[in-house]
This record gives C-alpha cells, sequence and structure tokens, in this order.
C-alpha cells in the first residue's frame, strides 16, 4: 500500500520591505553543517507566484543546550519548528532581493534569543 500524499498550505507573509511572499514548510530533519550539528528545516518560497525555491534554515543543537541551561528547559518540537519559521521571517524582512540571493540560515546562539522573544518564549 502506497503512502498518503501529505497536503501542504501555501501562506503568504508580507515582508516589511513591502513583498508579499508565499511559503510552505516542506520537511525537518538532522543535519550537520561543518562540525555542528543541529536540525535542517526546509521551506519552499516564491516571490512571484510562479516558481517556489527551497530555503533551508539550520537550528544549531549547541544554542538550544545553551538556552535550557539558562531556562531549565528544553524547546519543544513545535517551539522550534517556530524557531525557524521566525528566522525564516526575519531573512524575508532584512534580505533585498531574496529570490536571488537564497540565503542559508542558520539560528545559534546570536540570534535565538531575539528571535524566542518574538514568540514571547
Amino acid at each position: 500500500m502506497s503512502k498518503p500524499e501529505t497536503v501542504r498550505r501555501i501562506k503568504s507573509y508580507s515582508a516589511e520591505n513591502g513583498y508579499v511572499y508565499q511559503y510552505q514548510f516542506q520537511d525537518v530533519h538532522p543535519a550537520q553543517r561543518d562540525a555542528a550539528k543541529g536540525n535542517e528545516f526546509i521551506y519552499y518560497v516564491s516571490a512571484d507566484r510562479k516558481t517556489m525555491f527551497p530555503i533551508r534554515i539550520f537550528v544549531r543543537r549547541e544554542a538550544l543546550v545553551q538556552w535550557t541551561k539558562q531556562t531549565g528547559r528544553a524547546l519543544t518540537g513545535t517551539e522550534e519548528y517556530a524557531v525557524a519559521k521566525m528566522r525564516l521571517f526575519q531573512a524575508l524582512d532584512e534580505v533585498a532581493d531574496f529570490a536571488t540571493a537564497r540565503p542559508e540560515l542558520t539560528v545559534d546562539a546570536s540570534n535565538l534569543p531575539s528571535l524566542l522573544e518574538r514568540l514571547d518564549l
């Protein structure tokens, strides 16, 4: 029996720079960049409603461990997903010509607190 197809919702985001992007969550999996381990969240983004391209957001495990030590609790999987999504939104707001740049994004100890603040955590 074949696996049922996953229905993926396309959502819109109005960036601070005036562009309206469409995006959808595609996948999350364990990953490693250089020596750092973490999870990679993959979103598909469209700037023109015609073509979609993947954007990878790497959430470094060491940043999550550091936050856990500071607060006494670990982020849930849903909260980690939300942090990755906030990093996507931050990049959509800040990166000029996002569709051409197609940046690889990272959540680390330097930006995790501000992303969590946006989530009121």
